[in-house]
């Protein structure tokens, strides 16, 4: 974890959870640090934003749910991965549908409202590409809708793109990997090393960074390996 001064500005604190597959449970992780040496930075964060699998990271930190339930949530889903030998690829393979029922259960009913005007989530338009952040939730459905279109890999879970509120939308991490806005003091986390605030520290200073979708990755071969487990889950860390 790099040295970040919280109190650097007057700015609304926010924080900022991205993209990374299976590599959520590192963000899991994360959270319970700050839950066990810096509760308040959780509680303070005006804005939570959150792309791909990190858009369920960051409806955990809003709706406060238990991250032994999130963490089952990924794990359901790994499991759904390793049924046949093409994992994802494979016909039988609906991780969305997992996911969806696990979120069903585990998010509370008054999710919508308590996600309302502070959860951002990343949403990539499937017409244009372009990205959409949205925060207005009518219905814990609609929350859910919207955290399977942040979540939904063209070709990898599928091939019809789910929609929220009337819109296809696919994998927000394609747009925009690491949510967050110029006008606030952002915290942001990721699995992979690069110019992130709490992230892995395996790489040299100097070493080559790519700057893309709004993030920063490391080229090393921690980062590239960190990159397969994010998309196949080992099952020595999905038992």
């Amino acid at each position: 974890m790099s040295e970040v001064d919280f109190r650097m500005s007057g700015a609304p604190l926010s924080l900022s959870f991205s993209g990374c597959g299976f590599l959520a449970i590192y963000e899991i992780g994360v959270i319970q640090g700050l839950l066990d040496q810096a509760p308040v930075i959780l509680q303070s964060a005006q804005k939570v934003y959150g792309a791909s699998s990190g858009s369920i990271i960051a409806a955990a930190v809003v709706c406060k749910l238990s991250l032994d339930d999130v963490q089952k949530c990924f794990y359901e889903a790994a499991k759904d991965t390793r049924r046949t030998i093409f994992g994802p690829f494979s016909p039988g393979c609906n991780m969305v549908w997992t996911l969806q029922k696990e979120l069903y259960q585990i998010l509370p009913e008054n999710s919508h409202q308590m996600a309302t005007g502070r959860l951002f989530i990343s949403l990539t338009r499937f017409v244009d590409g372009q990205n959409v952040m949205v925060s207005e939730y009518h219905s814990k459905k609609e929350l859910i809708q919207a955290l399977i279109c942040s979540c939904f890999l063209p070709v990898y879970v599928g091939f019809i793109p789910p929609s929220f509120q009337g819109v296809h939308y696919v994998d927000g991490a394609l747009s925009n990997l690491q949510p967050h806005s110029d006008l606030e003091a952002a915290i942001t986390v990721s699995p992979f090393t690069g110019e992130i605030d709490i992230c892995p520290r395996d790489c040299p200073a100097g070493f080559y960074s790519l700057h893309i979708m709004h993030s920063s990755f490391q080229f090393s071969i921690e980062n590239l390996c960190r990159l397969g487990y994010a998309i196949f889950p080992p099952n020595s860390q999905f038992s």
